[in-house]
């Protein structure tokens, strides 16, 4: 039995700890003070709800100034600083396809959903496309992105969990299953004179 506590002190001397596996999984670790993402709106979930909600202000018959100003009170904050930079250009007067341009105000770089709105609403104001229908597609790949990413995340979590309770089970497994298999038959052959 001491050879299976030496064996177990090694798996677990060999095995990351547990501040190790936290980094690996993307986890803060508890010494450190938990910070907030570096990029706002990074929330796939948040940004599709955001642009569902522009949507159906649209499809309810709001003008594009106003949806933009009703939707940018609950989105997330980057989308929120380009609705609300675009509806205060709208309502000066300004070309759809200028109010919508990136802005370079924002610091930091737009990601790739926000550029996309940016680039449907140019569409929209300069050949008259309907708005709405496209928010709604992007919104639906936004929550599949969110989707794909969870599932990744878990497959991730998975397989970082598989490698430490092997190296803790392997030992015992060999030690209490293999050994006295292969002892009972060492004694038999042995006896039998075979060697």
């Amino acid at each position: 039995m001491s050879a299976a506590a030496v064996l177990l002190a090694c798996a677990v001397l060999v095995a990351a700890g547990p501040s190790t596996v936290r980094g690996r999984a993307g986890m803060p670790e508890r010494d450190r003070p938990v910070r907030a993402r570096a990029v706002p709106g990074t929330d796939a979930l948040a940004l599709a709800a955001g642009l569902e909600v522009f949507a159906l202000c649209l499809t309810a018959g709001m003008p594009v100034s106003g949806a933009a100003v009703a939707t940018a009170r609950s989105a997330p904050p980057q989308l929120s600083a380009v609705l609300r930079r675009g509806a205060d250009l709208l309502a000066l007067g300004a070309d759809p396809g200028i109010a919508w341009l990136p802005p370079e105000l924002i610091t930091g770089v737009l990601d790739p959903s926000t550029t996309a709105v940016l680039r449907l609403a140019r569409r929209s104001g300069t050949s008259g496309v309907a708005l709405a229908a496209g928010l709604g597609e992007l919104a639906a790949q936004c929550r599949d992105d969110a989707g794909h990413a969870a599932t990744a995340a878990a497959e991730r979590a998975g397989v970082l969990i598989a490698g430490p309770l092997g190296l803790c089970f392997l030992p015992a497994f060999v030690c209490l299953g293999i050994v006295p298999v292969v002892a009972g038959l060492a004694g038999d052959v042995l006896r039998s004179g075979l060697l």
